[in-house]
């Protein structure tokens, strides 16, 4: 069967096992906990100590517990992912055996947060290193100890990035020719040019 929060495709085997144990807990506890996976997800972090009083009730164990907070996680950031209504949600939850109490508070949660989280989403996803400055100088050779004559430019790129993980800055510097350099400024006019298409 095809389910909308897992894109039209059919629901993995985990996330069906899972969710017998997320029907051990009362539907309020599992209210708090979409809470707590929805702090995280939203970058505002997991409180493990209020999750494991939550969990204790139903006798949890660790591996319960991150299984648990792993399945939310899954189908909230899924259900944001392709944009699925709350009541499309809770129809396909109950189908895949989680009961009305449960998936009403789940959905209950995912409806407060949905726009967040689809913004933190869209924020993050295909993210790469972020380009923080660039400077560059040109070096004119005029000869060397093995060529008498060179006389020929070179191109000296210093680039900063942050990287998306740790926040850290990271400096490349690249040297080319002058030819690599027109070869290098054109393909990067013509991306430009096809990005700008697209906007």
């Amino acid at each position: 069967m095809r389910f909308r929060f897992c894109g039209d495709l059919d629901c993995p085997d985990w996330v069906l096992a899972e969710i017998s144990t997320l029907a051990k807990l009362s539907s309020v506890k599992m209210k708090l906990l979409c809470g707590q996976v929805l702090r995280d997800l939203l970058e505002d972090g997991i409180d493990y100590d209020k999750v494991e009083k939550l969990t204790s009730d139903a006798k949890f164990e660790i591996g319960d517990i991150k299984a648990s907070i792993a399945v939310l996680s899954f189908i909230l950031t899924s259900a944001a992912k392709h944009d699925v209504d709350s009541e499309s949600l809770s129809s396909e939850l109950q189908q895949l055996g989680l009961p009305k109490e449960h998936t009403t508070a789940l959905c209950k949660s995912y409806e407060d947060k949905h726009t967040a989280l689809q913004d933190k989403l869209r924020e993050t996803s295909l993210r790469l290193s972020r380009l923080e400055s660039v400077s560059w100088r040109v070096d004119y050779t005029l000869s060397s100890s093995e060529l008498k004559e060179v006389n020929e430019p070179c191109v000296q790129l210093r680039l900063q990035a942050q990287q998306p993980e740790s926040g850290s800055s990271e400096t490349t510097v690249v040297s080319m020719t002058a030819d690599k350099f027109r070869v290098l400024l054109t393909e990067l006019k013509q991306a430009q040019a096809m990005m700008n298409a697209l906007q």
